[in-house]
């Protein structure tokens, strides 16, 4: 197997460390969250914590496209979380990137950052309407995701549980994960709104957002609760027909 690494400058030191939990992944490591689609493990490094993130071997297709056109989700994550830091945009320190191949096929991939604690996601406002400070909450989300478009930051996994939120004394800090999907462009109005709709299904939070992204950006109440309304209505449609086509697919091959 050949190996390609890079690591945090801040992590050097413990580059045999890294290697080893590495290396090592199978055997060690603490089990974190769900493992369904890749697995995340925890690793303690001098008081701290060390999320590792294994990604799955992809497909052949894209073993090919991995090894020879595009970058990794490991490398991806890597480097977008330093492009985030330096934007001033919350995501978890990053420390590290591991990937193998072989006979120039992609194989497994690994992306190591600190472990971030968290108090909740935007997930739970999806659920609990009744959350402590939830209307500032939200409100503070909306202007996180405003501050991130005015820097050109567009997070195309602008999802429910891809915000780590904590409170603090200022109000809430916000870290983005799962950032492999990202584009660094200067967005439109449309675009930027559109940004929104993957994160809710309850018109009432759209009403709260818009409200919030229109006394930040400027722009106006109307036109934002009805685009962003309707951008989210066209993603929930696309995404129940896609369920749809996938339980067909897999009635035909039992």
């Amino acid at each position: 197997m050949k190996q390609t690494k890079s690591i945090h400058y801040k992590f050097t030191q413990h580059e045999t460390f890294l290697d080893d939990i590495i290396n090592n992944y199978e055997s060690k490591g603490e089990d974190f969250g769900n493992q369904k689609r890749n697995s995340l493990k925890l690793f303690k490094l001098e008081g701290k914590r060390l999320n590792v993130k294994s990604f799955k071997i992809p497909n052949m297709v894209n073993q090919i496209a991995y090894g020879f056109l595009r970058r990794s989700k490991a490398q991806r994550s890597f480097e977008y979380a330093q492009k985030l830091q330096s934007l001033d945009i919350g995501t978890p320190q990053p420390v590290a990137y591991y990937q193998f191949s072989k006979s120039f096929l992609f194989k497994k991939s690994y992306y190591i950052s600190e472990h971030q604690d968290y108090d909740l996601t935007y997930r739970e406002l999806t659920h609990d309407f009744n959350y402590p400070d939830y209307d500032a909450v939200l409100r503070a989300f909306t202007r996180f995701t405003y501050k991130m478009h005015i820097k050109g930051i567009k997070f195309l996994d602008h999802s429910p549980g891809n915000t780590l939120i904590k409170k603090s004394e200022n109000g809430y800090d916000f870290y983005l994960v799962d950032l492999n999907r990202m584009e660094f462009k200067q967005m439109g109005f449309e675009e930027r709104i559109k940004n929104f709709d993957r994160l809710t299904i309850h018109k009432s939070m759209v009403e709260i957002m818009s409200d919030e992204y229109a006394k930040v950006s400027g722009e106006d109440y109307e036109t934002i609760v009805r685009l962003m309304w309707q951008f989210t209505e066209e993603f929930q449609a696309k995404h129940h027909k896609k369920q749809r086509m996938k339980k067909r697919l897999k009635f035909w091959k039992k």
